[in-house]
Order: C-alpha cells, then sequence, then structure tokens
C-alpha cells in the first residue's frame, strides 16, 4: 500500500493543561483539500505489570473522576518529569504507587491508545517483584489509592468478568501472561 502524504498546513494550540493540551491543525489531504483535525497532544505515559516469584500481580484500586468510579489497574504514569526516560518513569511510578522494588524491567509493547485524536503514546513493562514495601503517594490521587495483590490467574478471570476494564491493565496483564505462558 502506498504511503499518502499529509501535510499540517497549519496548526494553533488553543488549550493547554496541567496533563495535556489540545490543537486544531490544518491538514491538506492526499487529494489536495483542507481538512481540520482537534489532537490532544500528550507527553505519553508508562504502565508496569509487577509480577511476584509466585505469579502474583500487584494492582492498585484507584479512583478514576471521568469514569466516576474505583478502578482496578496496573500501576501507571505519565511522563511528567524533564528529560525522564520511560524506564525511569516506570521506577518511579512502581515506587510511589505499589511501593515494589523489583530485577528486571521488560519492555512488553508500546501502544498509541487513541490515534484517531491523540499523540500520547503507552509504554508497557513487567517487572519481576523483588520486594514489596511501603508506597511513597505524591499526587492527591494516590493518596486514596489502595494496593491489591492476586494471582495472576484471578486477574486474567477479572478482565473475563468485566471486573477489570481499564485498557492498560488488560493489555499489560494479558502480555504478561503470555510472556509468563499462562494461558489467558
Amino acid at each position: 500500500m502506498e504511503t499518502k502524504k499529509y501535510e499540517v498546513i497549519k496548526s494553533n494550540e488553543i488549550w493547554r493543561g496541567h496533563i495535556f493540551s489540545i490543537r486544531v491543525d490544518d491538514v491538506r489531504m492526499p487529494l489536495g483539500n483542507i481538512a481540520q483535525r482537534e489532537v490532544i497532544s500528550h507527553p505519553g505515559a508508562v504502565g508496569v505489570v509487577p509480577v511476584t516469584k509466585e505469579d502474583e500481580v500487584v494492582l492498585v484500586r484507584q479512583y478514576r473522576h471521568p469514569v466516576g468510579a474505583y478502578l482496578l489497574e496496573i500501576p501507571a504514569g505519565k511522563l511528567d518529569k524533564d528529560q525522564e526516560s520511560p524506564d525511569d518513569c516506570a521506577r518511579r511510578e512502581l515506587k510511589e504507587e505499589a511501593g515494589v522494588e523489583f530485577k528486571d524491567l521488560i519492555e512488553l509493547i508500546k501502544f498509541h491508545n487513541s490515534p484517531g485524536h491523540s499523540n500520547e503514546l503507552f509504554h508497557l513493562y513487567m517487572a519481576q517483584v523483588e520486594s514489596i514495601g511501603e508506597m511513597s503517594p505524591e499526587g492527591d490521587e494516590e493518596q486514596d489509592m489502595e494496593r491489591v495483590i492476586i494471582p495472576i490467574t484471578v486477574a486474567l478471570q477479572m478482565i473475563d468478568d468485566r471486573q477489570i476494564v481499564d485498557a492498560k491493565s488488560i493489555i499489560g496483564l494479558l502480555m504478561a501472561a503470555r510472556r509468563l505462558g499462562i494461558p489467558s
């Protein structure tokens, strides 16, 4: 398939917040017409599936305001420190949100959450847990987080039962199970 050319003619940032910004791009389409595209510009994020020697996963339950509910998720966070690498962000988030010290950080996949309107690139890892200590919450949401440690097989069943509904967590748990040779 031939790659068509899309040219940004004009880009205008219309809003900037703490997490992302929104811009409107005028794009010359392959047939020559101009179309407007609204884009959420996001610095990227990471998520980690922490796995113990007993094939348990360390998850966090936290309130997510946009959906008005507490969700069970893998530890994750935004690349929000200056020049922080995804690996360093993963290490920081594991300590802050789950109190996890780990041996190896294994990259599972990078993916775009919603490429139809956002440029966010998500870096997904698995980590072999060495020890679990105190959580080091930094933000308001992290103050209310609960750490949940369950067998990965139970987490997989919770996906099937629609008790884990967060996309990054579903992708991460399924990929970690596959990497570990656990049927999903």
